[in-house]
């Protein structure tokens, strides 16, 4: 079973359906009791890093995630994958799960948000087995990663080269949606879940 943490906001019925279309059981919840009986958990998020984490800290998910991951897989996607780092400037300067050592920045020129289907390369890890360098991913953001190479898993070029999928540890994220990117982001859900 693998769990979808649900804090209220995030496109969290598309990555179910994504999810079931591999034969997978997914659970939407953000009751321990539910997310305790998964093997995974999966943090989606759409909107602000603010908003968002103050939603999670709310409900007492930020805690039980940094509890859960020290020995359960997590995969954060898109707003959920920034949620991993240690900060974000969104609105701000805000507070994450610490999880991947780095931070949230704006890009700096280019049409914001990037929006659309851009390569992902420098493929790394597990979670992108099978897939080609160079292959596309659905992008929707207006901030992005700034973290070390060590813990960058994939990379994106958008004006400048940044990660655009990040690890450490048990946690994971992808900037881009899977759910939304086709056989390829099936395949990468596909292979988390085998992870």
């Amino acid at each position: 079973m693998i769990g979808i943490v649900d804090y209220g906001a995030g496109n969290l019925r598309s990555v179910q359906k994504a999810l079931e279309k591999l034969g997978e059981r997914a659970a939407v919840s953000g009751e321990r009791s539910v997310l305790d009986g998964c093997d995974k958990l999966i943090l989606p998020g759409v909107g602000s890093f603010g908003a968002g984490m103050a939603e999670l800290r709310a409900r007492g998910l930020d805690e039980y995630i940094l509890s859960r991951v020290k020995d359960t897989k997590l995969l954060g996607i898109c707003l959920g994958m920034q949620f991993l780092l240690e900060k974000s400037f969104e609105e701000g300067e805000h507070r994450g799960l610490g999880l991947v050592p780095g931070q949230v920045v704006r890009f700096g020129e280019g049409k914001i948000p990037q929006i659309g289907w851009n390569a992902v390369f420098g493929l790394q890890t597990p979670l992108f087995a099978g897939i080609e360098e160079g292959t596309y991913f659905y992008f929707v953001h207006s901030y992005r990663a700034d973290c070390a190479d060590a813990y960058a898993c994939a990379k994106t070029e958008y004006h400048i080269a940044y990660p655009s999928a990040v690890y450490a540890g048990n946690a994971y994220g992808v900037q881009f949606h899977p759910e939304k990117s086709g056989e390829a982001g099936l395949r990468l859900l596909k292979n988390f879940c085998r992870m």
